[in-house]
């Protein structure tokens, strides 16, 4: 089991013989309403999509998780599978074979078994996903939510963010110091990847003024149980994410 990272949401995840990417960025710039001047994000540098994909996996349908841009680089008879609102918004953009799943639910691709968590309330319930296959199992999810009816097991990796970030009066929209202690407690993971806040991004806007950060890959590292390691990815490396022994 392998995992390559492309910054924000953003992976490539290679379990088998399978290939599955997950809530890609690629490029063109990330703007949220009323527009760039209230929130924009930049990529560094605009990056291919893979090939020979077997899967997009879509845990929501805003525009950093559901980039139309980057998904218009995609084949439309790419398989998708989403979030009710990420599969509304496939749907539209012109794929042909989409799957919605609600919290539960699960998806079967040849040995790999997808199963929907809740996930973050942005303010529907969207989803996080637990990916189950002979090669390796994880769970991700990008704003950092654990359901509690979600049974402990043995993963050999999360894929979580590791800092919170929120805003003024709001509050924590992104949970990963939070919800790190709960991962580990709960799958005992041999690897956590850190998501959702890496990459080579730049920010702008009036929101991004009003933002705040509390932790750090190097916290949450210092923090990991002996036999845990945390990577904090480099956009474009491949990473082994497989159990060790």
């Amino acid at each position: 089991m392998h995992a390559t990272y492309f910054g924000a949401n953003g992976w490539l995840l290679e379990l088998g013989p399978l290939r599955v990417l997950v809530d890609p960025w690629l490029t063109g710039p990330l703007q949220f309403p009323p527009g760039p001047w209230f929130f924009q994000g930049e990529l560094a540098e605009s990056r291919p999509a893979p090939q020979q994909l077997d899967l997009l996996l879509l845990t929501q349908g805003l525009d950093d998780h559901c980039h139309p841009a980057s998904l218009a680089l995609l084949p439309p008879e790419l398989p998708v599978v989403g979030s009710a609102s990420a599969a509304a918004k496939a749907r539209q953009l012109g794929f042909h074979t989409v799957q919605a799943l609600t919290p539960g639910q699960q998806h079967q691709l040849g040995e790999l078994t997808i199963t929907a968590t809740a996930g973050a309330p942005v303010p529907q319930v969207e989803n996080g996903y637990l990916l189950e296959h002979p090669s390796g199992s994880l769970y991700l999810e990008p704003h950092g939510y654990l359901p509690a009816g979600l049974a402990p097991r043995r993963l050999d990796a999360v894929i979580t963010p590791v800092v919170d970030l929120g805003l003024p009066v709001a509050g924590a929209f992104v949970r990963g110091t939070q919800v790190l202690p709960q991962l580990l407690e709960r799958f005992l993971p041999h690897t956590v990847l850190a998501s959702t806040a890496g990459g080579d991004v730049r920010f702008s806007g009036l929101l991004t003024k009003a933002l705040w950060q509390q932790g750090s890959p190097a916290q949450a590292a210092a923090g990991l149980p002996e036999g845990c390691r945390l990577i904090d990815p480099v956009v474009g490396e491949r990473y082994a994410i497989g159990s060790p022994g």
